[in-house]
C-alpha cells in the first residue's frame, strides 16, 4: 500500500463521518463544524488528484468564507438544540426507497451516457494542464463581472440575515 492510497482512504472515511455527523448532529454549530471537516477532507482528495487550484479554493472559499458566514448566522440567530419532530410520515416511509431509486437512476444514466462510456473505456478527456496563473487571469479578466456580482449577492444575504435576526425593541 502506498501513501496516497492510505491518505485517500483516511480522507474518504473522514468525509463520510463528517457528512453523517452533519446530518445527525442536534446542534447547528456542530453541523457547521462537521461541514468544515468534510470540506477539508475533500480538499485533500483534490490534492491527491493533482488539482491544486480546486483544493485551494475548497479551503479558502468553502471551509473559510462560507463556513464563517454559516457560523456567524448560527450565532446571530442564537440557534439552540434542534427540536426533533415526527410530522412527516411520507418522508419516513417513502424516503429510503425513493433515495435508492434516485441513486440507481443516476448510476444508469452515468453508465449509459456517451461520456460515461468514454470514461469506462479510458478514452476521452484531455491531459492538458492549466496553471493557477491562467485560471486567475481568466477569473479576474474575462469573468470579473460574475465574480463581483457573486460577492454583492453574498453581502446582500448577510444584510438580510442581520435584518431577520434583529430583535424587536
Amino acid at each position: 500500500m502506498t501513501l496516497p492510497f492510505i491518505v485517500f482512504f483516511v480522507c474518504a472515511i473522514l468525509a463520510v463521518v463528517g457528512a453523517l455527523t452533519l446530518i445527525l448532529a442536534r446542534e447547528p454549530i456542530h453541523s457547521a463544524l462537521a461541514l468544515v471537516l468534510v470540506m477539508v477532507s475533500l480538499a485533500v482528495l483534490y490534492l491527491l488528484l493533482g488539482a491544486e487550484f480546486i483544493a485551494a479554493v475548497q479551503i479558502i472559499v468553502y471551509a473559510g468564507a462560507v463556513m464563517v458566514l454559516f457560523v456567524f448566522v448560527i450565532m446571530l440567530l442564537n440557534a439552540g438544540v434542534e427540536e426533533r419532530t415526527d410530522y412527516s410520515k411520507l418522508a419516513k416511509y417513502a424516503g429510503l426507497p425513493l433515495g435508492i431509486f434516485l441513486l440507481l437512476a443516476l448510476a444508469y444514466w452515468m453508465f449509459d451516457s456517451f461520456i460515461g462510456k468514454q470514461i469506462a473505456n479510458g478514452v476521452g478527456g484531455t491531459n492538458a494542464s492549466v496553471s493557477t496563473r491562467e485560471l486567475s487571469a481568466q477569473l479576474f479578466q474575462k469573468y470579473l463581472f460574475p465574480f463581483e456580482a457573486t460577492s454583492i449577492l453574498i453581502l446582500i444575504a448577510i444584510l438580510g440575515a442581520l435584518v431577520l435576526a434583529k430583535k424587536d425593541e
